[in-house]
């Protein structure tokens, strides 16, 4: 086990790691700063970069980019009043009050040293429980897995939109059968399109879903005119007594932060304002928070940041993401060629632990970046639109085609675009889409498989007693967002 540890951290360290790292962390600031950038565009673009490294140094940059742009959307949040990414609206509540008292570079440096703190924090929690969890998810067998991959897609669906999630989901699951039946060998919906026998590749659907949509989405700002101006960051900036202050808001903050990325579909911004409500309840001076106080901005940004590291643990063990990012590295795990789950420590431990040590140099790397970038973040913010979405374009054009070499992948990046653009108009969630077509194949496996060796015995999945709660829970789960609905129809 030593063994493959130094190794995994020999990986992590190798200077390809460490260059890819880098350029993750400094790309993902710059995503997360700029409104028109998201960070799941970010990590959808880089997959076709990385399609063909060394799994550890592909996840170096997706880490990377992952941790810098969680970080980077507090940037335009406290300049200008607009989070650069969801993670950041709680440090809404404090970092422009501090701009206008000319304390932007403390507020920005108080954010940069509490995202390093909770992603180290949530980093240390997915070295020890990862592994634990790990070893008890090696008792699972087929009517477990396609029970914990069932909770993931309906998971998946409890953000506010249950039946355009269902909708969503059931569209994945038509377009993941297309191709080659993986028991009969039968082609299925392909219409007889020889570029469909293989079924849709993944890499084009996710840029397409993610990034092309997303580049739609701005250039209808970039026409209207909307854009945010350059904002000066001022001179002072943190002090010893800031910090001292808030080490016990700072752990308190991250651990917050932590847990609630280990819950699926839970959310990032649930954990910044759960976080700043118990920092504003366990502080001595609570009048001071919504003027202008550090302390908020430490409980925020150390929380969204250990959301990441608590994100990645079902994802690693169960193959359950917490959220869009970490469904996206879902994907980044079987194109390299790696089921998630509990046999990736068995099969693939040098690779887990490499991972492990590439998220920890990924929080280094953004302490760093972060607080050379704060010096001329006012100048990032301004990049107008009509500059970065050619180029992001351009980047979508090169990931779609270069996986393949195949003119049909264009193709397949320009619907899903279009698609991914209405789905965002029309309120429609992307990730159950996306979750559905990464894991039909394995749930579907799971699900023929167990059949067998029942002998077409559905009874296998409730007698199951680890299958049984798991099903029940995912019934929880789907029923909970209309008892919801029930109750507030009755008060209302």
């Amino acid at each position: 086990m030593l063994a493959n540890i130094l190794d995994g951290i020999m990986n992590a360290i190798s200077m390809g790691s460490l260059l890819a790292n880098l350029m993750g962390v400094t790309l993902g600031i710059i995503f997360g700063a700029l409104p028109g950038l998201t960070a799941a565009m970010g990590v959808a673009l880089l997959i076709p970069l990385t399609f063909g490294m060394p799994a550890v140094e592909a996840f170096s940059a997706l880490l990377g980019m992952y941790v810098g742009a969680i970080y980077g959307g507090c940037i335009t949040a406290i300049l200008v009043g607009t989070p650069g990414t969801v993670s950041a609206a709680a440090t809404m509540l404090e970092g422009p009050a501090l701009t206008a008292r000319g304390e932007s570079r403390r507020a920005l440096d108080m954010a940069t040293i509490a995202s390093f703190v909770g992603g180290i924090v949530s980093a240390l929690a997915l070295i020890f429980i990862a592994p634990m969890l790990a070893r008890a998810a090696m008792s699972f067998g087929a009517p477990e897995y396609f029970a914990v991959f069932g909770l993931t897609v309906v998971a998946s669906l409890s953000s506010g939109h249950l039946v355009k999630g269902l909708i969503s989901a059931l569209a994945g699951l038509f377009l993941a059968t297309i191709g080659l039946d993986p028991v009969t060998g039968d082609m299925r919906n392909t219409f007889d399109n020889p570029n469909l026998f293989n079924g849709l590749s993944l890499v084009p659907v996710l840029v397409g879903l993610f990034a092309v949509s997303q580049v739609l989405v701005t250039v209808e700002d970039v026409v209207r005119g909307v854009s945010l101006k350059e904002s000066t960051v001022s001179k002072r900036g943190i002090s010893l007594k800031d910090l001292t202050g808030n080490v016990v808001n700072f752990i308190r903050s991250s651990v917050i932060g932590t847990l609630i990325g280990i819950i699926p579909a839970t959310g990032v911004s649930a954990a910044s304002f759960l976080a700043y409500s118990e920092a504003k309840r366990f502080s001595k001076t609570p009048e001071m928070y919504g003027k202008g106080c550090v302390e908020g901005i430490a409980a925020t940004e150390s929380s969204n940041n250990a959301v990441c590291g608590g994100a990645l643990i079902p994802l690693l063990t169960l193959g359950v993401p917490g959220d869009i990012i970490t469904a996206i590295m879902l994907g980044a795990l079987m194109i390299q060629g790696l089921t998630p789950g509990p046999l990736l420590f068995v099969e693939h431990p040098v690779t887990v632990y490499g991972i492990f040590a590439a998220f920890i140099i990924a929080n280094i790397m953004m302490l760093v970046c972060g607080l050379i970038a704060v010096r001329g973040a006012g100048k990032i913010i301004a990049i107008p639109g009509a500059v970065l979405m050619p180029i992001v374009i351009t980047l979508c054009v090169v990931g779609g085609y270069a996986v393949n070499n195949s003119t049909f992948d264009l193709l397949v990046v320009a619907i899903f675009g279009t698609v991914g653009y209405l789905m965002i108009k029309c309120d429609f969630p992307q990730p159950p889409l996306l979750l559905a077509m990464i894991l039909e194949p394995i749930a579907e496996a799971n699900f023929r498989r167990a059949l067998t060796i029942s002998q077409n015995d559905y009874s296998i999945f409730y007698t199951s007693p680890v299958a049984c709660i798991i099903l029940l829970v995912s019934l929880l789960v789907l029923l909970k967002p209309i008892y919801d609905d029930f109750r507030a129809g009755r008060k209302a």
